[in-house]
């Protein structure tokens, strides 16, 4: 009779004439050999997993390092811009100063200007009644029945004079109105009296009975005239070049 002893049968009767059952004993299986062309293969695959393991391992280094540099790049464009827009502010801030400037010198030369010529008229206004004085005095002179070299001496100086301020008003850009005979212009005309006249044009200048004056191309004195009436229609041509005058 036989016995089981952990993996093994063991045969009581030994030496029976009969045969005798044997059961095999388990032993560990032998690992296969590898033969020479199935190791190379293995280390190439070895090899080759390493080195893409490494790859992989550069890649993520190398796209960490270039997410960093477009980050900075970033924040330098960034800068960049700021700084371009604040020079552009600076820039605007500056032309609108000069802007300023300019409307300030050219609003203040012409306020000077402005007073400049009130002053100059306000001074040609003052100086306008010695002129018409003068202008009365010759014309009373000139109706005298003195005959008298030394009177028309006199008189001659007074008419110097008189010419001698007109010359220099007129420098100044002051321009005598004497209408006499020219269209009645309502602008630089005052009308203190009408005269009949059939044989003159209608609204003519008969007589100045005082002298208008202008400066700059303003009227500062209107001449007093009296006006004719009764007369043709002036043509449309003659006053257009009348008024041109």
């Amino acid at each position: 009779m036989s016995e089981k002893t952990g993996n093994e049968w063991i045969d009581d009767d030994i030496e029976t004439g009969e045969d005798s059952m044997k059961v095999p004993i388990d032993e560990p299986a032998a690992e296969p050999e590898l033969d020479e062309e199935a190791m190379v293969e293995a280390a190439i695959r070895a090899g080759e997993q390493a080195a893409e393991e490494e790859l992989n391992n550069d890649i993520g280094r190398v796209r960490a390092e270039r997410d960093e540099l477009y980050q900075r790049l970033e924040e330098a464009t960034t800068k960049v811009d700021e700084a371009k827009q604040q020079a552009q502010d600076a820039i605007d801030r500056m032309t609108r100063l000069q802007a300023d400037w300019e409307n300030f010198r050219r609003r203040t030369r012409q306020e000077r200007e402005i007073e400049r010529e009130r002053a100059a008229e306000k001074l040609v206004l003052g100086l306008l009644p010695v002129l018409d004085d003068m202008e009365r005095a010759v014309d009373h002179a000139r109706q005298s029945d003195e005959q008298s070299d030394q009177y028309y001496q006199f008189v001659d100086g007074v008419v110097q004079v008189h010419d001698k301020m007109v010359g220099i008003l007129s420098k100044e850009g002051v321009e005598v109105i004497d209408p006499a005979g020219q269209p009645f212009e309502p602008l630089s005309h005052q009308a203190v009296g009408r005269e009949e006249n059939t044989e003159a044009y209608d609204e003519t200048v008969a007589q100045v009975y005082q002298r208008g004056y202008r400066m700059g191309g303003k009227v500062i004195r209107p001449a007093m005239v009296t006006v004719t009436y009764g007369g043709p229609k002036r043509p449309a041509e003659d006053a257009e070049d009348a008024q041109h005058e």
